[in-house]
């Protein structure tokens, strides 16, 4: 449940201004955007992280930490890791199911209330200041050298950049004027199964293309729990509770009764949508940044935090407000350079799978050469504008089959 505005309560760490000498903060970083706030507090600037839930909390998300998430994570960082994957099995709406292994791990599968905990204690560490349970009205961008962080409790505080990590519903996106070009609805269900089923899962996940244009379920183990969800374009909620509890039902689990059922949304940006504006830069949800085929957002937020983080101290450098704005848009360049590429390539993969999903399960499941690939995706050593790159026959079916 969210925390209403007059609820907001610090984490004793005191009043912020307390922490600010001259009661200004280089960086304020809106929601538990800890990848931000440690790139900047690494550069010893004076960094408030500000979170309206109490950590640990939960969030709908399978977990999966592919290749490109390790590499952007804090050094030394030790990731709390349920299980490690090494086997896929892909279906086609329950059908033609066909599992592939791998020697080599594939990614790591972790429990996000308890991951995004110690990537908030790892920015703590770093000299970030963090306060939980607090809720954040808006931003007023007035002087030409510090914004205004107001808080629903009424209180003000002052930054020379701030970074919004508040989460795809959050205000920062508002502010900044993100717009949206896909909107998808996903549900997912954590199980604790029995030690004989869990023993069935341990190290394979599987991915099923759904019944609905663009659809697609998951199961991801996590010790004795499993992660199973679905999710789909926005519009027909009704229709992705179906395929969800389906699902379940074929996969023999509607005998167990989930610890929570959750719903959300997710929110991709179009391509030419504003990711800052004067001081304030968005990253991760709140920037729309996800991959558009598979809605993985954790490897973008971690990397696109971390680009926010550095972009900000450079923002809070500047004394002059053309200067900051500059470099604002200068990070907007940074992620269009990287993971705008990346997620151009992701519509198209979307489009591909919502028009032949035959031919996309078809491909990893009984093609070597495409399930090698997919292998490299998920271990972060090429990235889908990569391989779009490299491969002929990956541009025809983009482009081409993307079309009929």
């Amino acid at each position: 449940m969210e925390r209403s505005c007059g609820d907001a309560v610090e984490d004793g760490s005191g009043a912020a201004d307390r922490d600010a000498p001259g009661g200004v903060w280089d960086v304020v970083v809106v929601g538990a955007g800890a990848s931000a706030a440690h790139a900047a507090a690494c550069t010893g600037r004076r960094v408030l992280l500000l979170e309206k839930a109490r950590l640990p909390r939960y969030k709908t998300c399978g977990g999966g930490i592919i290749g490109p998430s390790l590499d952007a994570l804090p050094n030394g960082f030790q990731v709390p890791v349920r299980d490690r994957v090494h086997a896929v099995t892909f279906c086609l709406n329950g059908r033609l199911s066909r599992t592939r292994r791998s020697k080599r791990m594939l990614f790591a599968l972790v429990d996000r209330p308890e991951f995004d905990a110690a990537l908030v204690e790892a920015a703590r560490e770093a000299g970030a200041v963090v306060r939980t349970g607090v809720a954040f009205s808006r931003i007023d961008q007035e002087g030409p050298e510090t914004v205004a962080v107001v808080l629903c409790d009424g209180q003000t505080l002052s930054a020379r950049a701030v970074v919004g990590a508040d989460g795809s519903a959050g205000r920062t996106g508002v502010h900044v004027g993100v717009t949206l070009a896909q909107v998808d609805f996903g549900m997912e269900a954590e199980i604790p199964v029995p030690p004989a089923v869990a023993e069935g899962w341990a190290q394979r996940v599987l991915i099923d293309w759904g019944p609905v244009p663009g659809s697609y379920g998951w199961v991801f183990p996590k010790g004795h729990t499993l992660s199973v969800g679905v999710i789909a374009a926005r519009g027909d909620g009704a229709a992705t509770r179906r395929y969800l509890k389906e699902f379940i039902d074929r996969l023999g689990l509607a005998g167990f009764e989930p610890d929570v059922v959750s719903g959300h949304l997710t929110r991709c940006r179009s391509a030419d949508s504003p990711l800052s504006r004067g001081r304030v830069v968005v990253c991760g949800d709140a920037a729309g940044l996800l991959e558009p085929w598979t809605r993985e957002g954790i490897s973008l937020a971690l990397r696109s935090g971390r680009l926010a983080g550095e972009w900000a101290v450079r923002i809070a450098d500047a004394r002059d407000a053309a200067v900051a704005r500059q470099r604002g848009f200068d990070y907007d360049l940074a992620i269009e350079a990287g993971l705008g590429a990346e997620m151009r390539v992701g519509h198209r993969l979307r489009r591909l799978c919502e028009r032949h999903p035959g031919l996309v399960h078809v491909a990893l499941a009984g093609f070597r050469p495409a399930w090698h690939t997919f292998a490299q995706f998920t271990r972060g050593t090429v990235t889908l504008a990569q391989i779009v790159g490299r491969s002929p026959l990956a541009r025809f079916l983009l482009f081409a089959m993307g079309r009929l």
